[in-house]
C-alpha cells in the first residue's frame, strides 16, 4: 500500500470513529426519549427544553459542535508545543479547581445527597459535573507527562511521580462522593502508565497505594461496604439493597429477543430507579430486546477496535498515549456500566457513554471522540504530505537524469 492509499484509509478511520459515535448517540437519544416519558412525564412537555428529551437533544447538539471543533483543532494545531506541553496542564488545573468547588457551600449543587455538581449562575443556573471533565483532563496530562515532547516515563521524579500524584489527586477528590468514577480514574491512570513504559518497580508502588486508597474510600462511607456485602446475596434482600439490580434483571429478561417495542417498557414507570441514566441499558434491552442490546455492545466493540487502530498508527508518543487514554475511558466506563446493569458488578452510579441522559458527560465524550478522530485524520494528512514530497523528489530525480542523458 502506498502512502496516498494509507492517507485515504486513515481519513476513513477518522470518519468511522465519528459515524459509530454518532450512531450510539442516536440510539441513546431514542432510548432517553422512551425511558424519560411516562404517564406523569410526557415526551413533549411545555416548554420543550425542560423535558428530559428536549434537554438531551440540546446537550447532543452542543456535543456535536464540540466534536466538530475538536476534530479541526486536533488536526491543525497538535504539533504546537503549547498544545502538547501547557494546554493539558491548564485543563487539569481547571478540572481540579472544579472538583474542589463541589465542596464549597453556595457553589456546590447537591443532588440526592451527593455533592458531584457545581452551579454556574448563567441563564437561570447551569449545573456542571467536574468529574466528567476530570476524566479527559487527566488523560491529557498523563499523555503530556509520559509521552509529550519532554516525556520521560522511565524517570521516577520527572515521569512517574507527577503522573501518580495527578491520578491520586483526582481519585481522592472524586472518590469521596463517587466511588465508581474514582475506580475508573485510577484504572485509566494505571493502565496509561503501564502502556507508556513506566518501570514495573514504580508501578508496584502505585499498586500498593491504589489498593490502600480504595480500601479507605470504602471504609469512610458505610453504605459502600453494605453494597459490597449485599452484592453476592441480592435475592435475600429484594426490597432493600437488592431492589435496583433485580429490577434491572427483570427489565432485561422481559425484552427477550426482540423487545416489547419502543415506549412499551414497564420498568420505567417507577419500578427501576435511574432508568434514563445509569440503568438505561436495561430499558434498551427491555424495549429492543437482546438484539438491540447486542447492537449497542457491537457498536462499542467496533469503536474500541477503530480507536486502537488510531493508537497503532498515531504519529508520535503524545498522540498515541492520548488516543489510548480516550479509548480506555470509553471502554472501561461502558464495561463498568453494563457490568452493573447485568449484576456482574456491585451497584454504583456510572453512566453509559453517549447513551445515558446527562449534559456534562455527553458533551465531554463528544469532544473526546473529536480528538480521537482528529488524531486519525492527522495520520492521514501526514501520509498524503509524505506522498506528495516523494512524488516531487522523484520528479526532480527524473529531470536530473534526463539532463545527464542529454
Amino acid at each position: 500500500m502506498n502512502a496516498k492509499d494509507g492517507g485515504s484509509e486513515n481519513h476513513s478511520l477518522g470518519w468511522g470513529v465519528i459515524v459509530i459515535s454518532v450512531s450510539l448517540m442516536a440510539i441513546g437519544l431514542v432510548a432517553v426519549a422512551t425511558a424519560g416519558a411516562s404517564i406523569d412525564r410526557p415526551l413533549f412537555s411545555s416548554p420543550f427544553w425542560t423535558s428530559t428529551f428536549g434537554r438531551q437533544l440540546g446537550f447532543l447538539i452542543a456535543g456535536l459542535v464540540g466534536l466538530s471543533f475538536a476534530v479541526y483543532f486536533t488536526e491543525k494545531w497538535f504539533e504546537s508545543r503549547l498544545v502538547q506541553c501547557w494546554l493539558p496542564r491548564a485543563l487539569l488545573f481547571l478540572a481540579v479547581l472544579g472538583l474542589l468547588l463541589t465542596f464549597v457551600p453556595g457553589i456546590s449543587d447537591p443532588h440526592r445527597g451527593a455533592q458531584r455538581w457545581i452551579r454556574i449562575p448563567v441563564a437561570g443556573g447551569i449545573s456542571l459535573q467536574p468529574s466528567e471533565a476530570a476524566k479527559f483532563a487527566l488523560v491529557g496530562y498523563l499523555a503530556c507527562i509520559l509521552g509529550g515532547l519532554m516525556g520521560r516515563p522511565r524517570s521516577f521524579l520527572y515521569g512517574f511521580f507527577p503522573a501518580m500524584l495527578a491520578t491520586g489527586l483526582c481519585v481522592a477528590l472524586v472518590g469521596k462522593e463517587d466511588f465508581g468514577t474514582a475506580v475508573l480514574l485510577g484504572s485509566v491512570g494505571g493502565v496509561m502508565m503501564l502502556v507508556a513504559g513506566c518501570r514495573l518497580s514504580h508501578l508496584s508502588i502505585l499498586g500498593v497505594l491504589a489498593v490502600s486508597g480504595f480500601v479507605f474510600l470504602l471504609w469512610i462511607e458505610p453504605y459502600r461496604m453494605e453494597r459490597l456485602q449485599a452484592f453476592g446475596k441480592i435475592w435475600e434482600d429484594q426490597q432493600g439493597l437488592g431492589y435496583q439490580p433485580l429490577q434491572s434483571l427483570v427489565g432485561i429478561a422481559s425484552g427477550e429477543w426482540t423487545g416489547v417495542g419502543l415506549g412499551g417498557s414497564i420498568q420505567k414507570h417507577g419500578y427501576l430507579p435511574d432508568s434514563h441514566t445509569d440503568f438505561i441499558f436495561s430499558i434498551i434491552c427491555e424495549e429492543m430486546g437482546v438484539l438491540g442490546g447486542g447492537l449497542v455492545l457491537l457498536l462499542f466493540c467496533a469503536l474500541m477496535w477503530l480507536g486502537l487502530r488510531v493508537v497503532w498508527l498515531a504519529k508520535n508518543p503524545f498522540e498515541r498515549l492520548l488516543a489510548f487514554g480516550v479509548c480506555a475511558v470509553i471502554g472501561f466506563q461502558a464495561a463498568m456500566n453494563v457490568a452493573v446493569v447485568t449484576t456482574v458488578a456491585p451497584t454504583k452510579g456510572i453512566s453509559l457513554p453517549f447513551i445515558s441522559a446527562g449534559g456534562s458527560g455527553t458533551i465531554m465524550f463528544c469532544i473526546a471522540v473529536g480528538v480521537l478522530a482528529g488524531v486519525a485524520k492527522r495520520v492521514g494528512s501526514t501520509c498524503m504530505s509524505n506522498s506528495s514530497a516523494n512524488e516531487h523528489s522523484s520528479g526532480m530525480v527524473s529531470s536530473a537524469e534526463r539532463a545527464l542523458l542529454v
